[in-house]
């Protein structure tokens, strides 16, 4: 059973940076690619980053330049740097496999708030 745990969101003004960390539980780094993603209020859930493998990586054009993700395998997790915060960054942020496989839940997500 695979379990993610995301934290480090919260309140912050435009401009700022927060950082996201998920743990995962479970053998979920046989997995190759982890994602970020983040859902705001009366929207779908969308990606905005991904880490496959080889370290590559994959940004959303709203957040490229502004996040970073990358991951500590040795430790299973994964994380989002992201700065130069927006009002519109707003939303729950989640961690999941790229792409999300059924068989793994969702976590709780993080909410970040970017606002004045």
């Amino acid at each position: 059973q695979v379990q993610l745990v995301e934290s480090g969101g919260g309140l912050v003004q435009p401009g700022g940076s927060l950082r996201l960390s998920c743990a995962a539980s479970g053998s979920i780094f046989s997995i190759a690619a982890m994602g970020w993603y983040r859902q705001a209020p009366g929207k779908q859930r969308e990606l905005v980053a991904a880490i496959i493998s080889g370290g590559r990586t994959n940004y959303a054009d709203s957040v490229k330049g502004r996040f970073t993700i990358s991951r500590d395998n040795a430790k299973n997790m994964v994380f989002l740097q992201m700065n130069s915060l927006k009002a519109e960054d707003t939303a729950v942020y989640y961690c999941h496999t790229y792409p999300p496989l059924a068989k793994v839940s969702w976590g709780q997500g993080t909410q970040v708030t970017v606002s004045s």
